[in-house]
């Protein structure tokens, strides 16, 4: 995987694992694939545990991915959320929206 490329995984059933990079450079390929993979599977947890490094983009992608599980009925807990992202998400002010 090159140093800006994000990875998406299956590793339980109902989950589906993001890691590398959420950041600018990969946000919105990112949430094309999340979406898609959304749309096709049942996913109920969205794990970022191996995500290395994320920006703001990549938080708006998580905020994003959500919005678009909440449109199809489908709720959508993230989990394993990076320490660096969820501190963006407080200062943000919307911590609670990715719980």
């Amino acid at each position: 995987m090159s140093a800006d490329a994000f990875r998406l995984q299956r590793p339980a059933a109902g989950t589906l694992g993001v890691s590398g990079v959420l950041s600018f450079g990969t946000a919105a390929a990112a949430l094309a694939a999340i979406s898609a993979a959304l749309a096709a599977d049942p996913v109920v947890r969205l794990d970022l545990s191996a995500v290395e490094r994320a920006d703001s983009a990549g938080l708006a992608c998580v905020l994003a991915v959500q919005a678009e599980a909440q449109r199809l009925g489908r709720p959508l807990a993230v989990v394993n959320m990076p320490e660096g992202m969820r501190a963006l998400a407080q200062v943000c002010e919307v911590e609670a929206l990715v719980g």
